[in-house]
């Protein structure tokens, strides 16, 4: 596929995002936090800044906790090839609700837009299938994304992974708040949990 031809970043989490009812999304280190803060704050927002890795392993931890509600994970293929063995997990513990996409511009953008392994020998798709995700797709085009929305949705067939090839744009940084600790006491309520 032609640098041409990937698609913009803001406009794929803004579809994704534009009917997600009350799922719960985590977003990834960097770039993925400031597209999901641009498609409109939510209580059901978890941004990570710092946790580069992690976000995989919170949206299980939150989507085996709440198993009634959608659990959507947005990150970068550099935090996925960071946290790659978060897959094996998910693979293993099966969570019906939860949705994992990777925004993927084969690049670190975050570090300098150095090439990431994905535009030359990674398939992240085929790494989540290896480690038992049956559910896969890699998506190049709108018309995909639109389709693959309604099925975050569904608590009952997941795990999902979807790799989607996006361009590599610099964009504005889209900030909800830098307070982590409001951030979490935010979602925690949101969710029903107690305080501790």
């Amino acid at each position: 596929m032609s640098k041409a031809n990937l698609l913009d970043r803001r406009g794929v989490v803004r579809s994704l995002l534009a009917d997600r009812k009350n799922a719960v999304v985590i977003g990834g280190l960097g770039a993925s936090t400031y597209d999901i803060a641009a498609a409109g704050d939510h209580a059901r927002n978890l941004y990570l800044w710092g946790a580069m890795g992690g976000a995989v392993m919170i949206g299980l931890g939150v989507a085996l906790a709440k198993p009634d509600l959608p659990v959507v994970v947005i990150t970068g293929d550099g935090e996925m090839l960071m946290g790659m063995g978060s897959l094996a997990t998910v693979g293993l513990q099966k969570a019906a609700n939860l949705t994992i996409i990777v925004l993927d511009n084969e690049v670190y953008g975050e570090t300098g837009g150095q090439a990431s392994h994905t535009g030359a020998a990674v398939d992240l798709a085929g790494v989540a299938r290896s480690c038992g995700i049956a559910d896969v797709r890699a998506m190049t085009t709108m018309s995909e994304v639109e389709a693959y929305a309604a099925d975050m949705q569904n608590v009952s067939s997941g795990p999902r992974f979807a790799s989607i090839k996006i361009d590599s744009a610099e964009l504005e940084r889209v900030l909800a708040g830098r307070d982590g600790a409001l951030t979490v006491t935010r979602l925690r309520d949101a969710l029903g949990f107690s305080p501790m």
